[in-house]
């Protein structure tokens, strides 16, 4: 049985993957969220609270996680980092396997996976996109967001993996610094060329 071609998108910060993401799923290519599986599962009455709460006590409620409080703990603090990514992450393998055998008859899925040069994501999927724009476009995105600072900012991008090395290792990249309108020509256009890839 032939399973769907696996399609990793990534991108840093204030590049537009998500809305680059939104765009393949409008297409119809189901596409798989971390960043949103994750929230759910921190979210109120979210199945990861009790193991969250049980090594950082006090930091969630019936609101969910205090997302301020762990990001205090581990802001800067590469142990506490760890501890908490070794609750998260085989959570979301999980979801990302159910995932697949719900989708297991598409020709195509999107996983968006916004570290995914970072913590080894690449090696799971079959064809990179990497979503980028110039670095004034990201800039200014990014200092549009509540609560961001320069500090914060440059914090961020040194945890990333540099723009350029990320163009350099994708097999398609997606431009999104001009309209909306040529970014969603550009998806469109590089669905239907991997839709006619010989399989």
């Amino acid at each position: 049985m032939s399973k769907p071609v696996i399609l990793g998108l990534t991108g840093s910060i204030g590049m537009g993957k998500s809305t680059v993401a939104t765009m393949f799923a409008e297409a119809g290519v189901p596409v798989f969220d971390a960043d949103a599986e994750v929230r759910a599962m921190q979210g109120p009455g979210g199945e990861l609270l009790p193991a969250i709460e049980a090594e950082f006590p006090g930091t969630t409620g019936e609101r969910g996680l205090d997302r301020d409080a762990v990001g205090k703990l581990v802001f800067a603090q590469p142990d506490a980092l760890a501890r908490l990514e070794a609750i998260v992450h085989p959570a979301v393998a999980r979801k990302r396997e159910a995932f697949l055998i719900e989708h297991a008859s598409a020709p195509m899925v999107l996983f968006d996976i916004p570290l995914l040069f970072e913590k080894g994501g690449h090696t799971a999927v079959d064809i990179i996109i990497v979503v980028s724009a110039p670095a004034e476009a990201q800039r200014e995105r990014v200092l549009r967001r509540p609560g961001m600072t320069e500090e914060k900012f440059a914090h961020i991008l040194q945890l990333q993996v540099p723009d350029a090395e990320k163009r350099e290792r994708a097999d398609h990249v997606i431009d999104t610094g001009s309209t909306l309108d040529a970014t969603r020509a550009q998806v469109l256009e590089l669905i239907e060329k991997l839709r006619a890839r010989p399989s």
